[in-house]
């Protein structure tokens, strides 16, 4: 198969632990230097956090993988200062549509209101992702990468970890306060910990067959249910850069998942596709089976997990790495608080409860994704053909039609860092929710909201100019008055925040709301405050 990647082989260098036989604690250790190990490296570090990243492999994901990218985790980049790059190579999109047969069922727009500085999506193959991190990891003095350092085993107590770690140079030993375990969906961390992995596996199988040709096909997210050219089974076609073209088709159970990534048998499904005149060289393929499971606690004494070691989901909807990424951002700064003292060590347990609610939430909706794409009885596939007839003529039935609810952030509605509101709001900026962005000037230079709030715990005035700094022991709120640190350039922000005169936000480090009020009241946010960091 043609490639369009040259892989990198990065360096693996013997540790000095290693070398001297010396046993050294870290206060952070980050297994798997895949997209969600290496973003936490670059979120923790930016909250200055020392951190050693173990992988046991010396380059990026072999393949395309995830190539999905949403606006949620890509304004998490933006923060880790990686997503420029990452959207100038990616092909950005927002509008996909949805076949039935021979027919439009169904076109949706993923960002319809302007104003923002992210992209609603861009596709990007991930080790182009990957190779990008790594070269922004490598410009840290706090991150070490780790090549061909495979984890063995790993005891722990109430104070932290001990790993043992297999090199070209043979096994040693060193220490962690904590480690954070991005070792994927088949996670040899979690099974260490004896951690539970519960779900559904589902009884399909899918060929990506990612491609290379020149086509004048618009970035739109195609899809089709029983189109002409594969019946009775569904296949979707995505743009990546390079004229990368990705495809999939819909197998069914009893597929061979080997012949059929065999050339012989994916080029007459591609020109089934695209026709038989059609030019293209095969860059990769894979088949695969998929679950909905979740680990069943996101926190095990001094082990957390993120990513597919905590959860696995099906690919529709571009919910795996996506969501894995939203781990972290969850993950940092609470971390960082602990490592300090600045706040309770229970304040981690607050990560399994927003994120485990979060996963439960991207299960459902895998799952019902799932379901509609794949029905498992004759009954089951009456009611979604019905739906997608009814698709072509109604209003109503549009929104039924499920191929794959796009990945977007689950608010923390239930968490117990929110103070509940006392006063009416309109808009969808209520306790738990990560922050809307909006088009803004700093002393007269454009700009974003979201580059103006991350580092800290941020307090959001909108004219009140009585309002001063909070503090809860020593984690501060910081001010940030609209009007005078910054201006509302043409509205937006006081659209999106139902903002009158006096109006206060308390917005957490990862962006995300922990209280509001219609007035400044200093008693009121540092409560709101110390709920927010775990009750300190």
């Amino acid at each position: 198969m043609f490639q369009t990647y040259q892989y990198p082989e990065f360096e693996y260098r013997q540790s000095e632990e290693q070398r001297t036989g010396t046993v050294k604690r870290h206060p952070v250790v980050v297994i798997g230097a895949g997209p969600i190990g290496l973003t936490a490296a670059l979120d923790f570090a930016q909250r200055g956090i020392p951190t050693v990243v173990l992988d046991d492999n010396n380059t990026v994901s072999i393949g395309s993988r995830a190539v999905c990218y949403a606006k949620r985790p890509l304004e998490i980049w933006d923060r880790l200062g990686c997503a420029e790059r990452m959207i100038d190579k990616g092909v950005e999109w927002q509008l996909g549509k949805v076949f039935f047969r021979d027919d439009l069922a169904y076109s949706f727009d993923l960002l319809p209101e302007d104003g923002h500085k992210i992209p609603a999506f861009i596709n990007l193959q991930q080790y182009y992702l990957e190779e990008y991190m790594v070269d922004e990891a490598k410009a840290s003095n706090l991150i070490d990468l780790r090549w061909k350092h495979k984890l063995i085993n790993l005891t722990q107590d109430e104070t932290g970890a001990t790993l043992t770690v297999e090199t070209p140079d043979g096994v040693f030993q060193m220490e962690a306060e904590w480690v954070l375990a991005c070792d994927g969906a088949n996670s040899d961390t979690r099974k260490m910990v004896g951690a539970g992995f519960s779900g559904q596996f589902f009884q399909d199988r899918f060929l990506i067959a990612d491609i290379i040709m020149k086509a004048d096909f618009p970035t739109e997210r195609w899809f089709w249910f029983d189109p002409p050219f594969h019946r009775g089974q569904s296949a979707l076609l995505h743009k990546q850069c390079d004229d990368v073209w990705r495809l999939d088709f819909q197998l069914g159970w009893d597929a061979d998942p080997e012949e059929e990534k065999k050339p012989e048998n994916i080029i007459p499904r591609v020109k089934a596709m695209l026709g038989e005149d059609k030019e293209f060289e095969l860059e990769w393929a894979s088949v695969y089976q998929f679950a909905c499971r979740r680990i069943d606690r996101f926190r095990y004494g001094r082990v957390l997990f993120a990513g597919d070691a905590a959860h696995q989901v099906s690919p529709f909807g571009a919910r795996g790495a996506n969501t894995g990424v939203q781990d972290i951002d969850n993950l940092g700064w609470k971390l960082k608080l602990v490592l300090d003292g600045d706040a309770p060590e229970s304040l981690l347990d607050s990560y399994h409860e927003e994120r485990a609610f979060a996963a439960d939430d991207n299960l459902l909706n895998s799952t019902r994704s799932t379901d509609f794409i794949t029905p498992k009885n004759e009954a089951s596939r009456r009611f979604r053909d019905a739906v997608l007839d009814l698709s072509e003529v109604t209003d109503f039935a549009k929104p039924l039609v499920n191929s794959g609810r796009l990945s977007a952030p689950t608010p923390y509605t239930e968490s117990a860092l929110n103070t509940e509101d006392e006063s009416s709001f309109a808009g969808k900026m209520h306790p738990g929710t990560c922050c809307s962005d909006a088009p803004i000037k700093v002393k007269g230079e454009d700009g974003w909201f979201l580059n103006q709030v991350g580092d800290g715990f941020t307090l959001l005035v909108f004219g009140a100019e009585e309002a001063r700094d909070i503090s809860a022991g020593n984690v501060q709120a910081r001010v940030l008055r609209v009007g005078r640190d910054l201006e509302d350039a043409d509205g937006k922000l006081a659209e999106r925040y139902d903002a009158q005169p006096g109006t206060v936000y308390l917005i957490r480090p990862d962006q995300h709301v922990a209280a509001r009020w219609r007035y400044f009241n200093d008693n009121k946010v540092e409560a709101a405050l110390k709920t927010a960091i775990g009750g300190a």
